[in-house]
């Protein structure tokens, strides 16, 4: 499963990266995270491997972040592997007229019984993927870089 997210943030490129390349931003924009710890390489480098820990209503989620390309402030490539998911994120930044869009092309590859949550719920991934854009565009919105 593919597809490709937009939005665009109400402030400057440089601003927008530098915050979206803070880790400890992340816990104040993407719901549930509850540790964040690099487990190999050098942090926000290529090969960096970090393992995150994110608690549903349901359940306790652990994946493992691989960053495969950091060409920040343009564009940076990272795969999350986690109990039956592989999802690469091609993560984009573009300034428009004092304005960033920030796009995202998402790639799924699913195995045992999450092929068949992928195959019947696709949009409910989609859904959970427009909303950490929206939840970032919120955060990077409402703070200074």
């Amino acid at each position: 499963m593919k597809y490709t997210l937009e939005t665009t943030i109400n402030k400057p490129k440089n601003e927008v990266v530098a915050l979206y390349d803070n880790i400890p931003n992340l816990y104040k924009w993407m719901e549930g995270l509850q540790s964040i710890k690099l487990i190999g390489g050098e942090e926000g480098k290529k090969g960096a491997k970090t393992e995150m820990v994110f608690k549903t209503s349901k359940r306790v989620m652990t994946m493992t972040e691989t960053i495969l390309l950091n060409e920040l402030p343009d564009k940076m490539v990272t795969a999350y592997q986690a109990d039956g998911v592989y999802n690469i994120i091609f993560t984009e930044f573009h300034e428009e007229k004092g304005k960033t869009v920030y796009r995202t092309i998402q790639e799924f590859k699913f195995k045992g019984f999450m092929r068949i949550i992928g195959f019947f719920f696709p949009k409910a991934f989609k859904k959970q993927s427009m909303k950490y854009l929206e939840d970032f565009k919120n955060f990077a919105e409402s703070n200074e870089a």
